[in-house]
């Protein structure tokens, strides 16, 4: 496993559940993974140092799990070395790496999307944004840690956000070229598909939370918690999105010579009449989405992934009947613009039945004392029967877990509440 956040210990915490006595390393992992599978000291995208660790190790399958690596060749470094990966190539990553790109990519196959404009001169970006309708979103085109997308209330609050990207390079090189998109009304869903390039495999429909604060207030972040499964997420969408997102834009990848393998992330935005706009494409599983998609399977992944790694069609992964998952993000003070780091944590050694947590931006010091390490701290999973049991086993979790300056949300699943009143 590669990488060292939430998302890589839901995956490994996965895989152990399914394969109990493998040999299971993470690289670089972090104090979560450590209790589920052997660290290695090894930074996710040093890419000689993971080929090295692949072939020391005997590593039967590696699943790639940030974006960063894909996007700088991790996989076909290890194709070429002739080792089964779970993850796509740098051209299909593009999906993901370059928003222009993603861009180009659905305006071609047909895929539904915001009206958009893709600028690296800002004159030409300012004089594009003087003629929109209000609000706006200015995405900084490459990778950005999910910080890069900005909604912007008025066209002055556009310019000064694409100013601050193209002219003082407010994101480096992330934002040297900046998408500028129509503000899409409607509810979010994150729509996971496993895929050889061809077929898909859908894991279980969620949400994310973008927004820092109650009520979807405050900056965009990383993601501050989501759920699954989704009701507005039905048989009838889903099909919709087979046909209407994912399998367009794999043939437009393919077509480009670019076959995409692994998990394309779609992220939508869904009106108020039911159908779907594509709002982004991640290369990877999304987080905090992993750490409420992964509870809620109920076997297959690791054959499925080794299926793909394979270069054959995904094979089914089972999905728990009638369980529900909610995960709440805890967070660093300052996050997500200057978090703090250092401040100990206390998590009970006992936590109250269906909760799991997951680490993500934590480090052990020299000492033992837990620490913060990262802007998003640890990802707190509340498994049960319905959404309220597991919306409520997740904040009990959360509300049990102290370090100073610890920041959550507290309405983590608020629209799906509000529809099971």
């Amino acid at each position: 496993m590669v990488g060292g956040g939430g998302r890589e210990h839901a995956l490994c915490w996965a895989l152990r559940r399914e394969n109990p006595d493998a040999d299971l390393f993470c690289a670089p992992g972090n104090p979560g993974t450590a209790s589920v599978a052997t660290n290695l000291p090894i930074a996710s995208d040093d890419l000689d140092r993971l080929a090295d660790a692949a072939d020391m190790h005997g590593i039967a399958l590696t699943i790639v799990g940030p974006e960063v690596p894909l996007a700088r060749g991790l996989a076909d470094r290890l194709r070429a070395e002739g080792r089964a990966v779970f993850g796509p190539s740098a051209a299909a990553a593009r999906i993901e790496a370059s928003k222009a790109f993603s861009k180009d990519v659905m305006h071609a196959a047909g895929v539904p999307t915001a009206a958009s404009g893709t600028f690296t001169d800002p004159a030409r970006a300012l004089d594009f944004i003087d003629r929109q309708d209000e609000p706006l979103v200015v995405k900084a085109s490459g990778l950005a840690a999910g910080k890069g997308a900005v909604v912007c209330a008025t066209r002055e609050e556009a310019a000064t956000v694409a100013r601050g990207m193209l002219e003082g390079r407010a994101l480096g090189d992330a934002g040297r070229e900046v998408v500028i998109e129509a503000f899409l009304e409607g509810e979010e869903l994150s729509i996971l598909a496993v895929t050889d390039g061809r077929d898909v495999e859908l894991l279980a429909p969620s949400q994310d939370h973008k927004r820092l604060g109650d009520g979807d207030t405050g900056p965009n972040t990383g993601g501050m918690g989501a759920y699954g499964p989704v009701s507005i997420a039905t048989p009838a969408l889903l099909e919709r999105v087979r046909r209407e997102v994912l399998h367009p834009t794999l043939a437009e990848l393919e077509r480009r010579g670019a076959r995409f393998s692994g998990v394309l992330y779609a992220g939508l935005m869904v009106a108020a009449d039911g159908s779907p706009s594509v709002v982004e494409f991640n290369c990877r599983l999304g987080d905090p989405e992993a750490q409420v998609v992964l509870p809620l399977t109920g076997g297959g992944l690791t054959d499925c992934f080794e299926r793909v790694a394979g270069g054959l069609a995904p094979s089914p992964i089972a999905t728990r009947p009638g369980q529900c998952a909610v995960t709440t993000v805890l967070a660093a003070r300052g996050y997500p613009d200057q978090p703090e780091r250092g401040a100990a944590i206390s998590i009970p050694a006992e936590l109250p039945a269906g909760v799991t947590v997951f680490h993500a931006g934590t480090r052990l010091d020299k000492a033992g004392v837990l620490r913060v390490a990262g802007g998003r701290v640890l990802t707190v999973t509340g498994v049960g029967s319905t959404f309220h049991e597991a919306r409520s086993r997740s904040a009990a979790g959360a509300r049990l877990i102290e370090f100073e300056g610890k920041s959550c949300r507290t309405d983590i699943g608020w629209r799906e509440a509000a529809r099971r009143r």
